[in-house]
């Protein structure tokens, strides 16, 4: 009474692929990504904002989606990098808003953009911005912050 062997079924599970091992990234590269990231979108973000005479949310979700996923693309799974993509997108929401104000500045005394940061400073331009902050200013601030801990958590699925 000998049996034959049969071998068991296949399951959907056993030709599954081995998960990708996690990417490792370098936190140190991608916080100064995130800062230069930063820096160019609020500069765009200023000029468009003075183009358009408005501000508006897109700018500031443009400024987190940027800065987020340079943090994540280039920092890896660190934690480190949310609370940090989250802050250097309320400093460049911010920065383009004094940008804003050196550009409408320069067109009105006629003069360039650094000009007036030598006659007015970044002091002056601050007080300024902080003069025109209204309560959606920091909803935009805040939509920023949090877009970018998004993207940089969904940077590396």
């Amino acid at each position: 009474m000998s049996q034959d062997f049969q071998p068991p079924a296949p399951t959907p599970y056993a030709e599954a692929p081995a998960p990708a091992p996690a990417r490792k990234g370098n936190v140190g590269l991608g916080v100064v990504a995130a800062v230069v990231a930063g820096l160019v979108a609020a500069a765009a973000y200023g000029g468009i904002m003075y183009a358009i005479d408005r501000e508006r949310s897109f700018g500031a979700i443009g400024i987190g989606v940027l800065v987020g996923y340079a943090a994540g693309k280039i920092g890896g799974r660190s934690p480190v990098l949310l609370p940090v993509a989250g802050l250097v997108a309320i400093g460049s929401v911010y920065l383009g808003k004094m940008f804003l104000f050196a550009l409408a500045l320069a067109e009105l005394k006629d003069t360039g953009v650094t000009d007036v940061i030598d006659v007015i400073g970044i002091g002056g331009l601050n007080g300024i911005v902080k003069e025109s902050m209204d309560f959606m200013s920091y909803v935009f601030i805040g939509v920023g912050a949090l877009v970018a801990v998004g993207a940089a958590k969904k940077a590396n699925d």
